[in-house]
C-alpha cells in the first residue's frame, strides 16, 4: 500500500463521504464533518503563513472542545506535530515541555495566555500563538511579542483561504507527552501509521478489516453510516491525555463524532445530561476518580425522581488506572452496556483488558492479555502461567517509535525481546494458571520494604475495597527499620468513616503482612492529577 497519507487524508476522505454527518457536539454547536474539515482546512493555511510545516511542534495548551480537535487536524494538514499540554503545569514545567519539544507555535486556551506571554522570550523558536477565545481582544504589546504572530482562532479562521490538500506519510508523527509520575515528562513519537493501526478494534466492532487504501476508507464509513449507528464518543478526560486522545483519533477514523464538555473541572451532572441529549454511546473515564462521583449523581437523580437516560450508552472504557468493581456494578445496575478497563499508557494500548458486563463481573486487577501482548521478565523470557513469577507488561502491536530527543531512555523501554521491538513502559504483573495477569503496578514508584517489593496501586485497590474509603494514594517514605515504610493518604466517601485500624484489618485480609500501610492518613479529597492518575509527589507531600 502507498504511505503517502496520514490521519488528515482519512478525515478528508470521511468529509467527502459523509460531509453532513455530524462531527463535533459541544453543548449546543453540532458541527458537521465538511464544517469541521473546511476550518481546520483555514487554520492549516494561518498555520502555513507563518511558516508552520513539515515536522514544526504545535503546542495545544488547551481544554477540551472543538478547537483542540480542529487544531490537531489543521496541524495533521500541514504535516506538522501537535504536541499535548498539561494545562495545569507551572511556568516552570510549562517552559521546559514548549523548549524540550521546540514548539513553533501554540493554540492556547486565552486563560492561559497570560503564562505564554511571561515565557515567550525563553521560546526562541515559537512563531505563532493562536488564542482560542478573547475574540475581539487585544494581542500583547510589539514589545513583548517581538517576532512572534499572535492570532485569535476564530477571526483567523475567518479570515484565511481553505489551504490546498498536499501529500503526507504514515510516518509523519503525534507526540503524547507522559504525565511523569516520576522526573520530566518525555514526549512520546507516535507515527500516523501506528495511531491508524489503534483504531483497528472500532472497524472490528463493525465487522469490517482496517483500512489499508483511503479508498478502503471510504468505502468503510460509507458502510459504518449506512448500516450502523456511528460511535458518538465522550471523552471526560482531559485530550491531553492519551486515554481520551487515542480513543478519539480511534473514532474518528471511523466516521463517528466527538462530544466534549465545556466545564472547566469534572461535573459528573453535566457528563450525564451530555449522554442524554447528545445520545452519547461512547465514555472514557479514568478509573474510579471519574466513576465514583458519576454513581454519586446517578443516585442522586434517582433520589428525587429524575433519573437520567442512558439507554444510547453501550460501552464506557477507562484506562490508566484500575477501575473497581464496584463501581462497575453500580452502573451496569442501571444501564446495559460494557465496562472495558484497558491497561495502556502514553507509550503503548492494548496491554490488556477486563470486559464486564450484566451478570459477568469483571474482578478489581483481572486482565486478559491483548492481542499482541506479552509479560516478560526483565531479560526477556517469557512468565510462564501460574509460576508466581512478577514481569513486565509488554505490547508489540501499533507502537510509538521512542521518546523525542532522548534515545538512551527510548532504548530503555522500546526494547527488543524475541525477535521483535516491544514497548515496556514499566508496568509490573504476574500470570495466573488460567492466563489472566494480576497487574501489581508501575516500577518507577514501587516501594522497597524491608528487602521485599510492594506496588503501590495494589495496595491502593485493597483500601478502595472498604465500603467507606473513596479513594487511596499509597507511598513510600524513608524509615530507619524498613528501608522505607507502606502509608497511605485516604479520602471517605460521604458521611462514611473507619478507623485506622478497621482499615488495616481490612487490608490484613487480602495482603501480605509487609504490604499492609504502616500508617494512613486521613484527607478530604485525595488528590490527582486532570487525567485522573494518581498524584504520588503530592500524596508524599502530605505523608512528609
Amino acid at each position: 500500500m502507498s504511505d503517502n497519507w496520514n490521519l488528515a487524508d482519512v478525515w478528508e476522505t470521511i468529509a467527502d463521504v459523509v460531509g453532513d454527518a455530524p462531527a463535533l457536539f459541544h453543548q449546543d454547536l453540532v458541527r458537521t464533518w465538511s464544517e469541521f474539515e473546511e476550518r481546520s482546512a483555514r487554520l492549516a493555511s494561518v498555520f502555513g503563513a507563518f511558516g508552520i510545516g513539515h515536522d514544526s511542534k504545535v503546542a495545544h495548551y488547551l481544554y477540551n472542545g472543538p478547537e483542540y480537535l480542529e487544531a490537531t487536524f489543521a496541524s495533521f494538514k500541514v504535516r506538522a506535530v501537535p504536541t499535548n499540554v498539561n494545562y495545569r503545569y507551572t511556568d516552570t514545567e510549562l517552559a521546559y515541555l514548549l523548549d524540550n519539544c521546540d514548539a513553533e507555535a501554540i493554540v492556547v486556551d486565552s486563560s492561559f495566555s497570560d503564562h505564554v506571554v511571561r515565557l515567550l522570550s525563553q521560546l526562541p523558536a515559537v512563531k505563532l500563538v493562536v488564542e482560542v477565545g478573547n475574540e475581539g481582544g487585544s494581542s500583547p504589546d510589539a514589545d513583548v511579542l517581538g517576532p512572534v504572530g499572535w492570532v485569535r482562532f476564530e477571526e483567523a479562521i475567518a479570515a484565511a483561504d481553505v489551504a490546498p490538500r498536499i501529500e503526507r506519510s504514515l510516518d509523519d508523527l503525534w507526540f503524547l507527552y507522559t504525565g511523569g509520575t516520576t522526573g520530566m515528562p518525555k514526549g512520546v513519537m507516535w507515527p500516523h501509521r501506528s495511531l491508524l493501526g489503534t483504531s483497528g478494534p472500532t472497524f472490528k466492532n463493525y465487522k469490517l478489516p482496517l483500512p489499508t487504501t483511503l479508498d478502503e476508507v471510504a468505502d468503510a464509513v460509507r458502510t459504518i453510516h449506512a448500516e450502523h449507528e456511528p460511535i458518538r464518543l465522550l471523552p471526560a478526560a482531559p485530550l491531553m491525555h492519551g486515554t481520551s486522545a487515542i480513543a478519539s483519533w480511534g473514532v474518528m477514523c471511523a466516521g463517528g463524532a466527538i462530544c466534549t464538555l465545556a466545564s472547566r473541572s469534572f461535573d459528573p451532572a453535566e457528563l450525564l445530561e451530555t449522554v442524554q441529549r447528545d445520545r452519547v454511546t461512547n465514555l472514557t473515564i479514568v478509573g474510579d476518580a471519574f466513576a465514583k462521583p458519576i454513581i454519586g449523581e446517578l443516585e442522586r437523580a434517582e433520589s428525587v425522581g429524575e433519573p437520567y437516560d442512558l439507554s444510547s450508552l453501550e460501552l464506557v472504557i477507562s484506562s490508566g488506572v484500575m477501575w473497581s468493581q464496584q463501581t462497575k456494578d453500580a452502573l451496569l445496575a442501571r444501564a446495559d452496556l460494557l465496562c472495558a478497563d484497558l491497561l495502556g499508557s502514553s507509550e503503548g494500548v492494548g496491554f490488556a483488558n477486563s470486559i464486564a458486563k450484566r451478570n459477568r463481573p469483571a474482578p478489581t486487577a483481572k486482565f486478559r492479555l491483548g492481542e499482541h501482548a506479552q509479560v516478560f521478565t526483565e531479560d526477556g523470557v517469557a512468565v510462564e502461567p501460574g509460576s508466581g513469577d512478577r514481569g513486565l507488561l509488554a505490547v508489540g502491536g501499533p507502537i510509538p517509535v521512542g521518546y523525542y530527543k532522548d534515545p538512551d531512555k527510548s532504548a530503555g523501554t522500546f526494547r527488543p525481546f524475541a525477535g521483535r521491538l516491544w514497548s515496556v513502559p514499566g508496568d509490573w504483573a504476574t500470570v495466573e494458571a488460567d492466563g489472566t495477569i494480576t497487574l501489581l503496578g508501575r516500577g518507577s514508584v514501587c516501594i522497597n520494604t524491608a528487602g521485599e517489593k510492594v506496588f503501590p496501586e495494589e495496595v491502593e485497590e485493597t483500601l478502595k475495597t472498604h465500603a467507606a474509603i473513596r479513594d487511596a494514594n499509597v507511598v513510600g517514605v524513608p524509615d530507619d527499620k524498613w528501608g522505607q515504610a507502606v502509608v497511605a493518604v485516604v479520602s471517605f466517601e460521604p458521611d462514611a468513616s473507619a478507623t485506622v485500624a478497621e482499615l488495616v484489618a481490612h487490608c490484613r485480609e487480602s495482603l501480605a503482612g509487609y504490604k499492609v500501610p504502616k500508617r494512613i492518613e486521613v484527607v478530604d479529597t485525595v488528590r490527582r492529577g486532570p487525567n485522573g492518575k494518581a498524584d504520588y509527589r503530592w500524596a508524599a507531600s502530605v505523608v512528609g
